[in-house]
């Protein structure tokens, strides 16, 4: 039998779907969020990386650039200041 995870057995991987199968829908929105709240944390850990003197603010600006794409997060929020294209 196969899985949808290579380094998971079959077993484990049925538990794990038949768990969220039968968790209710409040429960799921909540490990959506704690998901989401993880890749941000690593999204801006790596922005402080690459832009280490930018400040909170600037660090979120480029986050929307990576959630919601350059174009629109100008729109939204308007450009990076010149400054921080380097």
């Amino acid at each position: 039998m196969t899985t949808l995870s290579s380094d998971t057995r079959y077993e484990a991987e049925h538990v794990q779907i038949e768990l969220m199968r039968q968790a209710p829908a409040w429960r799921k929105l909540h490990l959506l969020a704690q998901m989401n709240s993880t890749v941000q944390t690593f999204a801006m850990s790596g922005l402080r990386a690459r832009y280490p003197r930018a400040t909170p603010a600037e660090l979120r600006r480029r986050l929307a650039d990576l959630c919601l794409g350059p174009e629109l997060a100008e729109r939204v929020y308007g450009p990076l200041a010149a400054k921080d294209e380097n």
